[in-house]
């Protein structure tokens, strides 16, 4: 027998389906870096950047060793755009918008950072030449005023078991990036040697 589809309409309809909201979980939001919150973002290497803009939303995800953004006071993060596809989705969003949300995921940490705030696109040599990686300066460098900070519970990553080595999943069961460029262009795309070619191609454009 089908069920006919019910949605939530309203933020009084949302409210009824959830319990009030734990008090700790707003007390932790803060306007500024706290000390605590500066070594929890200056500890993980990766952190995913959603943006907004005419064009539509983005996510994307960016690394770096040994931290993926530097805090530069407690109103400022930087964040500097290392060598991509250069689609510049979210660059795009950043010039066009600016409002900007970061969370951080640690290895082995099972809570995650989060930061909410406004973005602009900085490409001065000055503050370039305080992040080169291997020789080379990111073409720009996102500067985040932020508007708010908090950390995440933990029990995402613990239902999700991230971190557990004993789940991880193999690769070899998952489409390779070349399969997937093979069956979008209806076998049009060399996937093979894509893949063959891709670990050498990564290390050389790493930077």
């Amino acid at each position: 027998m089908s069920q006919t589809k019910q949605t939530v309409t309203s933020i009084e309809q949302l409210e009824t389906l959830y319990t009030q909201v734990n008090p700790n979980s707003l007390a932790k939001e803060s306007p500024v870096i706290l000390a605590e919150y500066r070594t929890l973002i200056e500890a993980s290497p990766f952190v995913a950047l959603a943006t907004v803009g005419p064009s539509g939303m983005d996510c994307s995800p960016r690394g770096d060793r040994p931290q993926a953004v530097h805090v530069v006071d407690e109103t400022t993060l930087h964040l500097p755009d290392r060598r991509g596809n250069n689609r510049m989705d979210s660059l795009r969003n950043i010039v066009e918008d600016g409002r900007v949300a970061l969370l951080w995921l640690t290895p082995g940490i099972t809570e995650c950072m989060r930061v909410n705030g406004r973005a602009v696109l900085r490409c001065d040599d000055a503050v370039r030449e305080l992040y080169p990686m291997q020789n080379k300066l990111p073409a720009t460098v996102i500067e985040v005023t932020v508007e708010s900070v908090y950390f995440q519970c933990a029990r995402a990553v613990k239902r999700a078991e991230l971190w557990n080595p004993d789940v991880q999943v193999s690769r070899d069961s998952l489409p390779s990036p070349g399969e997937i460029m093979a069956a979008i262009t209806d076998g049009e795309f060399d996937g093979q040697t894509y893949d063959n070619e891709l670990e050498d191609r990564q290390a050389e454009t790493l930077y």
